[in-house]
């Protein structure tokens, strides 16, 4: 039986060649015309280079969406000696922004897949979310994200996947929450029908 078809992920809708990318000294205007709105004067000597930083660092934050996941999951290897049980990677860096304020998110990913007859070079795994967590993104967007590419490129048994991050929009604005974190779970395949499996990833997560 044929899997139900998938909702287009988020972005996958948006015609981004019909939005003109800004030169990179209209990028750096924009950020002139910020800091004037918050009440600085943009020709101070403190913040003359700002644009030019904020602008590099948007580079670097943002490079996500000039990288494509499937490319990054294309090599895989069939000769896993009969391997058959679950391959995971803890504590991978997530620094992302949300989409809603443009603040960070700051936390760890923890993502496993119970492969069929190939696997990928495990660091290819935490390019992955690295490649999702550097767009403007919701953490369960990004969850979603990075269990949809693996299931699509390497077709395995399952994935499991979890984010657990803090979010500077809720730490420094707004409710002003501190040492709160989120929680984000994304299950596929055996790691949704069997509890038992689910468990043990959730046990490896959580070991110290």
């Amino acid at each position: 039986m044929d899997a139900p078809a998938r909702a287009p992920a988020p972005h996958a809708s948006l015609d981004l060649d019909a939005v003109r990318r800004p030169t990179r000294e209209e990028a750096m205007e924009a950020v002139r015309t910020l800091i004037a709105w918050a009440g600085d004067d943009p020709r101070r000597e403190g913040v003359l280079d700002t644009p030019k930083r904020v602008v590099d660092a948007y580079g670097d934050w943002f490079e996500g969406y000039r990288a494509d996941p499937a490319k990054e999951l294309s090599r895989t290897f069939e000769d896993v000696q009969g391997y058959d049980d679950i391959v995971m990677l803890r504590d991978i860096e997530v620094e992302s922004h949300c989409e809603h304020h443009m603040a960070p998110f700051l936390g760890k990913a923890y993502v496993a897949y119970m492969p069929t007859n190939r696997v990928v070079g495990i660091s290819k795994l935490a390019k992955v979310v690295e490649i999702f967590a550097r767009r403007l993104q919701t953490q369960e967007t990004m969850t979603q994200q990075i269990a949809d590419a693996i299931t699509d490129s390497l077709r395995p048994a399952g994935v499991a996947v979890l984010i657990d991050a803090a979010h500077q929009c809720m730490t420094t604005r707004g409710v002003h929450h501190r040492h709160v974190t989120t929680i984000t779970t994304q299950f596929t395949g055996v790691f949704k029908t069997d509890p038992t499996l689910r468990q043990r990833f959730l046990d490896f997560a959580n070991r110290k």
